[in-house]
């Protein structure tokens, strides 16, 4: 009899932003506590374009690894504070236990349309990436592009960016997010060619409302295929129909990822736990503790 071959395991994880007022915090909670269930690798929480939510940012990943049993990755930025300061709040993020950073150089302030640091400052991701890996043995994460950085003059340039980063000391890189799979694919070989062999996890971002997904995709170079305009044209007022579609079409994309051998999926979850859940669900994940109990009734007979 041959021995019959195990897939590896799917991993996720996810991506929160903290909250503006009371009502939105009890989104969140909400959906943090639906979500958590599924045994995620870790839960980032995002910075801001300028810096701007450091406080809140700060306080929502404390409060994650002080009261649940995930694990929390705050982003850091090169915008909004000055080196001192990114390395003062990374010792303080290592001695609260704080073992994974999201590393960016993140977005100019609104109404620059470029980055323009202090000589003594952070400059770009990979400065920022060396520092922390030489601060601690984080656990970092940066971003990539699979379609392209928008400031970066080429695609070949924007992936030796990326193989600086990782070089200076980045785990993995998490992908902006694309509905496109082949782009995907063909930048994970061209990055296996270019000698980057760190895990390249592609960015699911579920389409809760498409006019919304359109202003992101535009501010980030990122392509929406013309079958997807179509799929969802006409259904501006009709959210029940749309959630469905969603659902569909993400479940389509990671469906098809995995089938290339993507094991590891990192979604944007605009702080909504519905449509991350059921992709998950798809994927064959179910909730650790629920799995746990069945076994147990299982073993009772």
């Amino acid at each position: 009899m041959s021995a019959r071959s195990v897939e590896p395991p799917i991993r996720v994880s996810f991506e929160f932003f903290p909250p503006a007022d009371a009502a939105m915090a009890a989104i969140l909670w909400d959906s943090i506590e639906r979500l958590a269930p599924l045994g995620p690798r870790f839960v980032s929480v995002t910075y801001g374009a300028d810096g701007s939510t450091r406080e809140r940012t700060h306080e929502l990943v404390t409060r994650i690894q002080r009261d649940t049993a995930l694990t929390g990755a705050p982003h850091l930025t090169c915008i909004g504070a000055s080196r001192g300061e990114i390395l003062a709040i990374a010792r303080g993020y290592w001695s609260q236990g704080i073992r994974h950073l999201v590393a960016l150089r993140g977005d100019p302030p609104q109404g620059q349309s470029s980055h323009r640091p202090h000589a003594a400052d952070f400059r770009y991701a990979v400065e920022l990436v060396a520092a922390l890996a030489a601060l601690a043995p984080f656990d970092i994460s940066v971003a990539a592009y699979p379609e392209v950085h928008p400031e970066a003059r080429s695609a070949a340039e924007d992936l030796a960016n990326l193989k600086r980063k990782i070089d200076a000391g980045a785990t993995r890189a998490i992908t902006q997010f694309f509905y496109d799979t082949s782009v995907f694919l063909r930048f994970r070989d061209a990055l296996a060619a270019a000698g980057v062999h760190a895990p390249l996890v592609p960015g699911i971002l579920p389409i809760t409302r498409f006019p919304q997904v359109r202003r992101f995709a535009e501010r980030c170079g990122a392509s929406i295929p013309r079958w997807l305009h179509e799929r969802f044209a006409g259904l501006d007022d009709d959210q029940d129909t749309c959630r469905l579609l969603a659902a569909s079409v993400a479940i389509e994309q990671v469906e098809a990822l995995r089938r290339h051998g993507v094991r590891d999926f990192h979604f944007y979850t605009l702080n909504r736990a519905a449509l991350t859940y059921a992709i998950c669900h798809a994927l064959g994940l179910r909730p650790v503790a629920r799995a746990a109990g069945a076994a147990r009734q299982e073993a009772l007979g």
